[in-house]
């Protein structure tokens, strides 16, 4: 039951580019940075209750390592209303250029959250010379806490790989048991071509 005397919180939601040579920083990095993002725009967020209160700031899906994107997003609650146009500017002030804020928008408060609202990611890979195929095994073996898992490709790969010259492009769904990384499906494909830069271009609830 909600508590009638609690404070009123805005949830904003935030889109922005991870590309270049912050394409390298953890997933950790990357949310250190974005929480002083907002500190620095001198937005009115919420915090937590409790011993340790810390911003009230939630991320999307995790991008590994050396993969871009221009499409990575974050929930922010406020405690008042702030325009969102007027949100932009003050983040976009406060962003560097390879970690710049995109767009602002607010959500319902009942909203899923960003890390399971789009389990649709869609990649663009760039490759060193153009490719007439991209061989795709039917599962590819990790390790994950000391444990192998197969997984079945075709699970997560929506479609086939489209390929377009020097560029591929792909997408990949994310389950509630799990997901297929793109840098990993890369490694596990027989590509006869250098890869270049991996992407992510788009974020989607459904195909």
């Amino acid at each position: 039951m909600t508590d009638p005397n609690a404070p009123r919180v805005f949830r904003l939601r935030a889109r922005f580019i991870e590309c270049d040579r912050l394409a390298m920083l953890s997933h950790l990095e990357v949310a250190h940075t974005l929480e002083r993002t907002v500190r620095r725009a001198r937005l009115p967020f919420a915090v937590s209750q409790g011993f340790s209160p810390h911003m009230k700031i939630a991320f999307g899906a995790a991008l590994p390592v050396g993969v871009g994107s221009t499409c990575e997003i974050f929930d922010v609650q406020l405690t008042e209303y702030v325009a969102p146009d007027k949100a932009l500017a003050a983040l976009r002030l406060a962003s560097v250029p390879d970690l710049m804020v995109q767009e602002c928008w607010y959500i319902e408060a009942k909203a899923k959250a960003a890390s399971v609202a789009f389990p649709f990611s869609t990649y663009e890979v760039r490759l060193s010379e153009p490719v007439s195929a991209i061989e795709v095994p039917e599962t590819i073996a990790v390790v994950r806490k000391r444990k192998e898992k197969v997984l079945d490709v075709a699970s997560f790969l929506c479609g086939p790989i489209e390929l377009n010259g020097t560029l591929a492009r792909f997408t990949l769904e994310a389950k509630e048991t799990g997901s297929l990384r793109p840098d990993v499906l890369l490694e596990h494909c027989a590509v006869p071509a250098q890869v270049v830069s991996v992407t992510r271009v788009e974020q989607r609830e459904t195909l």
